[in-house]
């Protein structure tokens, strides 16, 4: 039986954003998936105070306990089905399961290594170097182990292989769904009841520093200076804790378990999407935005490329100006049709960012096709 694992119930959608239980959903819809491991790693909070008091006195540094086999093994014996080392099991974290070499298959799913996360994202302010150190060593381990490796992202992929060492066979590309449970239906925004006046910028995150609010701000800045009309919506973080703007509309939080017309309805309202992050791993938004033919803006940063196929919106260089967006959104704003026919060209490619078609990809590697396997570019055409 093949097994979905991850920190936390894979079976739960409140889970890491729900991403695990979209995909056990879809795996188990195509007969890929057998099911989900629960775990709970709430659980173990007081183990974690002890363990981080003894890392203080023995090592002199806190943090980092998700990544401390002790932890591990302790939310892995949580699960009675784990227990069976014939079972197959795909991980979403790099160092779940503990022990690799004793069961029948282990495969992981990653957006991101450890180092990539640890670089991009500010981790090593709150976990001991000790800690790093052991937990990439063991992550390095688990990758040659395990029997593959599939990356959201060229990003993850090139990390896997040039900074770990892993064989490029056994790594492979397949950019996750988006977090949208069934058919959303048919968009009831048209040429006729969505004008080009105001152009409607969509921007969704609650860490809206890090993906670059500012930024789409300044964009829409720029726009209102050559007398387009231009909004700026965004949701996933509360007004009061956001920036302030002329140009901005906050919607807050919108829960998609509770609220999902709502959600899919504001997407579609908005004329583009943007994430001009410093730094992501992925980029779960620009999926849910071409889900619901919504075209996407954003930088050619980490993962962000793997989510925006080409004929589906604007990548631009992480050094572009605000100018230079602008002048890509003018370009569509003084010709509605040609926004039109970009917008009908992403809605007829919907089902590509679903989590059923990343199933599919799976199902295809597991069958040994080598469509998707990493093949670093740069290096081919060096």
């Amino acid at each position: 039986m093949r097994f979905l694992t991850c920190v936390g119930d894979a079976t739960s959608i409140a889970t890491h954003g729900g991403l695990p239980y979209h995909l056990l959903h879809a795996g188990l819809q195509a007969g890929f998936l057998d099911g989900g491991w629960s775990l709970q790693p709430q659980k173990l909070r007081a183990r974690r105070i002890l363990w981080n008091a003894a890392r203080l006195l023995t090592c002199g540094e806190y943090g980092g306990y998700q990544y401390a086999s002790s932890f591990l093994r302790a939310l892995i014996r949580q699960e009675p089905r784990a227990s069976s080392i014939h079972d197959e099991v795909i991980s979403i974290f790099p160092l779940l399961p503990p022990d690799c070499p004793r069961r029948a298959g282990v495969s992981f799913y990653i957006d991101a290594t450890l180092q990539q996360n640890f670089d991009d994202y500010g981790i090593t302010r709150s976990v001991g170097r000790a800690m790093i150190t052991e937990a990439l060593a063991r992550e390095r381990q688990a990758y040659h182990d395990a029997t593959r490796i599939l990356c959201r992202s060229r990003a993850a992929a090139r990390s896997v292989v040039g900074v770990y060492g892993i064989e490029p066979h056994k790594v492979h590309v397949v950019p996750g769904g988006a977090n949208i449970i069934g058919d959303p239906g048919p968009s009831r925004y048209g040429p006729n009841n969505l004008p080009l006046t105001p152009v409607r910028l969509g921007f969704v995150g609650k860490d809206w520093q890090r993906k670059n609010l500012p930024f789409v701000l300044k964009i829409a800045d720029v726009l209102k200076t050559r007398g387009i009309a231009v909004e700026v919506i965004a949701a996933g973080f509360s007004a009061e804790h956001g920036p302030r703007h002329p140009l901005l509309r906050s919607v807050g939080f919108i829960d998609k378990r509770h609220a999902l017309n709502a959600f899919v309805d504001l997407l579609r309202s908005c004329h583009f999407t943007c994430l001009f992050s410093l730094a992501e791993a992925f980029g779960l938004s620009n999926r849910e935005s071409l889900r619901l033919g919504v075209p996407v803006l954003a930088s050619n940063v980490g993962g962000i490329p793997d989510t925006v196929p080409a004929g589906c919106g604007h990548l631009f260089s992480p050094d572009a100006d605000a100018a230079d967006v602008a002048d890509i959104i003018e370009g569509y704003a003084r010709d509605a049709g040609r926004y039109w026919r970009l917008r009908d060209a992403v809605g007829r490619r919907t089902h590509e960012f679903t989590w059923a078609a990343t199933v599919e990809r799976m199902q295809h590697i597991w069958a040994g096709s080598t469509a998707y396997r990493f093949r670093d570019e740069a290096a081919i055409h060096a």
